[in-house]
């Protein structure tokens, strides 16, 4: 007999715990860098419950991995998200799509409910790109948007390869590539920003997902010493990123809307307190939900690199670290939530 299909928060919570408890640090965050013995500590324990579960577990070349209930013919429902972790993580960012993935799955198998089609729920590899840019890297191999190969040969911030610690890990499977298509996919997600908070609101539906574009920036100048160098002959990289950074913010202030920016890493070498840096390394991340927009500022952000590089004396070199199209979700789906 059916029973009404009913969500247990405390069962829910109580996996959110124990996935917590897998590298957890200060403040209540964790960090679980992709493809780190930490992520393969997650990986095994959530792979654990999708089996507890009855679930036909996968893994892909890449080491996503996808649990779908067996025995039907119908694309799945997949719920989802990923359970890497930058290096300050928070407990529910990410996880809390694929664990609430899990809980209503078990929750309308203890209901006894018939349907017509079967539930997934999967965990897409190194979502974060902390470790290994770009970000998103397991889920666009999955729909064919980035070559494997290329994937696995992505080299990390310290000097590893994304391959040779998939296979370390032992998360190099050999499901198809490009994978499944869904039916339909959803994510619950933890609110990152504050704007739902401010406003009282409990619950958003998302209609769309920004454009990304991020950008390396390196900036070579003249090293010199800082209390014997005029001011008039200097070729200072930190001053130009200085500027570079106050730009970023002013044009996102100036476009207003969806548009922001955000300068999230900077390197300076030799980097010491008393002599003028040799080179400056800066990142630029820039967002937007209108693709025509998010074009304009990254024009607008070379345009003002090839001023700075003459002005100052200085050679500046860009590299595009991710680069993403905003995408509009499915009405029917988005009215549902």
């Amino acid at each position: 007999m059916t029973q009404p299909i009913l969500i247990s928060i405390d069962r829910l919570m109580a996996r959110i715990e124990a996935l917590h408890q897998i590298s957890p640090i200060e403040g209540g965050g964790n960090a679980r860098l992709a493809f780190t013995d930490e992520d393969k500590a997650g990986r095994d324990l959530v792979v654990s419950w999708m089996r507890d579960l009855g679930l036909e577990v996968s893994v892909d070349g890449i080491g996503n991995v996808v649990a779908v209930q067996p025995g039907f013919d119908a694309a799945p429902v997949m719920m989802g998200s990923h359970i890497d972790t930058v290096a300050t993580g928070g407990r529910f960012d990410g996880n809390l799509g694929v664990l609430a993935g899990l809980e209503v799955i078990e929750a309308v198998i203890d209901s006894g409910a018939q349907l017509e089609r079967p539930l997934a729920v999967a965990f897409f590899s190194n979502e974060e790109g902390a470790r290994f840019a770009p970000d998103m890297m397991g889920s666009l191999v999955y729909v064919g948007g980035m070559a494997l190969e290329e994937a696995l040969s992505t080299e990390g911030i310290d000097g590893t390869f994304v391959g040779a610690e998939l296979d370390r890990i032992g998360y190099m499977g050999g499901s198809p590539i490009p994978g499944m298509a869904p039916h339909a996919f959803v994510e619950m997600h933890v609110e990152q920003g504050p704007v739902l908070e401010e406003e009282g609101v409990t619950i958003g539906a998302v209609e769309s997902v920004q454009g990304i574009s991020w950008t390396e920036v390196n900036i070579t100048g003249q090293s010199n010493h800082a209390g014997t160098t005029p001011m008039r002959l200097r070729r200072d990289p930190a001053y130009v990123a200085a500027e570079i950074m106050v730009f970023v913010r002013e044009l996102a202030l100036r476009y207003g809307g969806d548009q922001v920016a955000t300068t999230g890493r900077i390197e300076l070498h030799p980097n010491l307190v008393n002599v003028v840096p040799a080179t400056a390394s800066l990142t630029v991340d820039l967002r937007n939900t209108d693709e025509a927009v998010l074009a304009a500022a990254e024009a607008e952000l070379m345009f003002r690199l090839d001023e700075l590089a003459v002005a100052e004396g200085v050679l500046i070199s860009t590299t595009t670290l991710a680069r993403f199209e905003p995408v509009v979700f499915a009405k029917p789906v988005v009215d549902l939530v």
